[in-house]
């Protein structure tokens, strides 16, 4: 459940009290590389690109359905699973895949568990796909087919395609043997406009569509990484050359400070938590949430977030966007999230996101409404709004997520 509780004065604070659970899955490796740096690169956000252009998201779909593009979910027989929220997604990094190396830019996300790129085999009319890097596999020594087909759900829409085998290199780490998706069509316009080629799931592999061992289980079974964990730091500086940065196999101390604060999770899917709270209850049955790098904001269902913009004085826009005066971010309530008995605090600096919109300077709320159904939800999405306050650890030799104050 979340609540809030206003103060007499104007800097009131809205607490969210979060518990963070997943089933262990233990396992003893011995330590036998370096950690991996990736460096992370900032965009503007899908749904900023197409907020400058005029066009909505709908509108663009439209304009792709008129032109002959499909619009249709997957077969029956495919199994698929439900995409991250990438339309406010900025952060991405660089990886290879095959023998020479063909680069893509990809977004590690936390929210999905499967790695998939644009194939050279991609439908004439999947505009997404001419725009960015395709993946071919003739021109790769280390290819092995595989063929089996797959469709990831996103919106009406689903991406879909073919599993193939090769080698995936991050950061110079190589992982022989792993399987992909070669996606030969992408719902609508979306992904068109970003700046990444493709995704690079983080999750647990229970969530994984056809089975696909994610990258980071199969480098864990290889015992490539000193250690099973990874973590991120995103920069909250918008003038910064490189974004953030993602670790595999250890920390960064440069980009923390203090102590981690662990919390242990329960299901062993996304890196899902549960957030109660008190005084006025806004999510009267317990709502759960995830910790998610494929979105920048914090999201939450449409009447909790609506009712959090209100005590923020957040006005509504388009496109689920909200409004906020950039005279009063100073004087902005604190909005305290509780999680495992310990206060992580976000101030007005740190959830109101300054953007430029048609030349003109704007200050958007950090907390954005998306429902999504059951089973899967309804959800909480603690994005990069909070990871980028909080260096965060994922731990999945111990089932658990840390936090640090980032530097």
């Amino acid at each position: 459940m979340t609540k809030f509780q206003k103060a007499k004065n104007d800097n009131c604070n809205i607490s969210i009290n979060i518990l963070i659970v997943c089933v262990r899955r233990s396992e003893n490796q011995e330590a036998c590389f370096s950690p991996v740096m990736v460096p992370l690169y900032k965009t503007r956000s899908l749904r900023r690109l197409m907020s400058d252009n005029g066009r909505t998201v709908e509108e663009l779909r439209a304009l792709a359905q008129s032109a002959g593009a499909p619009d249709s979910g997957p077969p029956p027989s495919l199994p698929v699973e439900r995409l991250t929220n990438f339309m406010d997604a900025q952060y991405y990094g660089v990886i290879s895949i095959g023998t020479p190396p063909q680069n893509f830019t990809v977004l590690f996300d936390t929210g999905s568990s499967n790695l998939w790129v644009p194939s050279i085999h991609c439908s004439f009319f999947d505009l997404a796909c001419w725009v960015h890097h395709r993946y071919n596999s003739k021109k790769s020594s280390t290819y092995v087919k595989n063929g089996t087909e797959f469709a990831i759900r996103y919106g009406r829409g689903s991406l879909s395609g073919f599993i193939s085998e090769d080698t995936v290199s991050v950061a110079g780490l190589s992982v022989s043997g792993q399987q992909f998706g070669e996606a030969v069509k992408q719902p609508g316009i979306t992904f068109a406009v970003a700046r990444f080629d493709g995704v690079l799931g983080m999750a647990y592999p229970s969530i994984s569509v056809a089975n696909v061992t994610p990258v980071f289980d199969t480098a864990m079974g290889a015992k490539l990484l000193p250690q099973n964990i990874f973590s991120v730091y995103i920069s909250r500086d918008p003038k910064a050359a490189v974004g953030g940065e993602l670790v595999l196999g250890g920390l960064d101390p440069q980009y923390y400070t203090g102590d981690l604060h662990y919390v242990n999770v329960t299901r062993k899917a996304y890196w899902q938590i549960v957030d109660v709270g008190n005084q006025l209850t806004l999510c009267k049955a317990s709502c759960q949430a995830i910790v998610d790098t494929g979105t920048s904001l914090i999201v939450g269902p449409s009447e909790e977030i609506r009712a959090l913009n209100k005590a923020i004085g957040a006005l509504p826009l388009l496109m689920g966007e909200y409004l906020i005066n950039c005279k009063e971010i100073p004087t902005l309530p604190v909005i305290s999230f509780n999680i495992g008995g310990k206060t992580f605090n976000l101030t007005g600096e740190d959830y109101v996101m300054k953007e430029s919109q048609l030349g003109m300077s704007i200050c958007l709320s950090g907390f954005m409404a998306m429902d999504i159904p059951p089973p899967a939800g309804p959800l909480w999405i603690l994005g990069d709004v909070f990871i980028g306050k909080y260096y965060t650890v994922f731990d999945r030799s111990a089932d658990r997520v840390g936090f640090a104050a980032a530097k």
